[in-house]
């Protein structure tokens, strides 16, 4: 494998960024400054007075209508191209959302669980095509560059978003889904008039410095020693992703690291308020991590540039495997929540750029379905997330956060058997060979 001899810098790599991919992500902040349904649904919904039985089936409505979103946007991208995808999602996604706020009075719970579902499915199909268009434009050196800033981008969002909708149910609570309707809207119309019709696909865009050329052949060739057989245009890119047991593996690592990960948000407010730590104090570590995250995400990733991708995503595996054990220490100590925080925070900082940039070093015939694929697995861990921890953590209490720890761990192996490479041939001389001009090729290290 080829790997870059020094790392890539963070400004090298923002002033290597096209212009379309920073619109790109600028329209990404602004829709998710006012992504706020599926955080705030259940708390509008049993303020107007809906019980909350019946509210978290509306929150079961989103997270299906999500997780076929994303399906649905791959093949929307697979067919009719990024841009064409972003507007339709964004455009269709604005009423759909603006009009919670008026299916939420007594008898309309049937029309306001399939706007729901439709808003979660409209909502998130966006994000295939953002992800396609992004490996396309970006050069192949700064791809796991391009989707750490994407995840930047999500991040800043989502820090914000809460401080702005707690200002804005001061004035009216309906406003949380007009606001959201409205960025929706102005994402759809950035995307119209700001990104490019179509995007020239540079190959599988490989993160560790392999030309375009090179990095789809590696990731066609992939495909046959992972399943046994070929993925060629002609065949169905979901066929030949079953087919894929790397592929598979990985999919699992994003199954279990999701709903591991998904637990510092479920779980852990949980076992402080046993532990008897004010609210405050959770705050304090969601705004540390937010702090680490964002901050220092970028530096990272451009350091570990130069190592393989499969050393960095086994090594941030297991920080965060680490991170989620300490948080078993928090009932003696804050601070071992607070070093639990940073500990977890780090090891996405290693893994995830990595983990999310994989499924673009497919070939463009079958990229938007493998990223729509991972998107829809990370959606479901998700929706069985709140059930996983409630019921494991009532019953293990701090122990939970060992199986996390664990689990985490196991994620990692699995991500380390999905994405790493068979060794590369390479060419060595033999005295016979070479006499007949013909050298020898035999396998090598990657």
């Amino acid at each position: 494998m080829k790997k870059e001899e020094t790392p890539i810098g963070v400004f090298e790599a923002l002033r290597a960024t096209p212009t379309p991919v920073r619109y790109l992500l600028g329209g990404v902040l602004v829709n998710q400054l006012g992504a706020f349904v599926q955080t705030f649904l259940v708390l509008y919904l049993t303020f107007r007075g809906m019980s909350v039985a019946a509210a978290g089936l509306t929150l079961v409505a989103y997270s299906a209508g999500s997780i076929f979103g994303t399906m649905l946007g791959a093949e929307f991208t697979q067919r009719f191209g990024p841009r064409a995808t972003i507007v339709t999602a964004m455009a269709g996604s604005a009423p759909l959302v603006a009009a919670i706020s008026w299916l939420s009075g007594p008898g309309m719970l049937w029309p306001l669980l399939v706007v729901v579902g439709l808003a979660g499915l409209f909502t998130q199909a966006y994000r295939p095509a953002a992800a396609v268009m992004l490996s396309d434009l970006m050069p192949d050196r700064y791809q796991v560059m391009a989707f750490s800033m994407m995840r930047i981008a999500l991040n800043i969002g989502a820090a914000l978003a809460p401080l702005i909708a707690a200002g804005l149910i001061l004035v009216d609570w309906d406003l949380l889904f007009w606001i959201d309707g409205g960025t929706a809207l102005v994402y759809a119309l950035l995307a119209f008039v700001l990104l490019p019709r179509k995007t020239t696909p540079e190959g599988a865009g490989d993160e560790d410095g392999q030309d375009s050329s090179a990095g789809a052949a590696t990731a066609e060739a992939e495909a046959p020693a992972a399943g046994g057989e070929p993925a060629g245009p002609a065949a169905s890119g979901y066929a030949a992703m079953l087919r894929d047991r790397k592929y598979l593996y990985y999919l699992a690592a994003v199954l279990l690291g999701s709903l591991t990960y998904a637990q510092g948000h479920i779980a852990l407010p949980l076992e402080l308020a046993a532990s008897d730590y004010p609210t405050s104090f959770y705050s304090t570590v969601l705004t540390v991590s937010s702090v680490v995250l964002i901050t220092c995400e970028l530096k990272i990733t451009a350091y570990l540039s130069r190592l393989p991708k499969h050393v960095r995503v086994i090594t941030g595996h297991l920080v965060e495997a680490v991170g989620l054990a300490v948080y078993a220490l928090s009932s003696r100590s804050g601070a071992f929540t607070i070093a639990g925080a940073v500990l977890v925070v780090a090891g996405i900082m290693i893994a995830a750029p990595s983990m999310f940039a994989h499924p673009a070093t497919f070939p463009s015939t079958v990229k938007a379905r493998y990223i729509g694929t991972m998107q829809a697995v990370g959606g479901a861990a998700g929706a069985l997330a709140p059930l996983f921890g409630v019921y494991a953590w009532s019953r293990l209490g701090s122990g939970f956060w060992v199986l996390c720890g664990v689990v985490t761990a196991v994620a990692g192996l699995l991500a380390l058997a999905g994405v790493r490479r068979p060794p590369e041939p390479v060419a060595v001389t033999d005295p016979e060979a070479d006499s007949a001009g013909k050298p020898e090729v035999v396998g090598g290290a990657s």
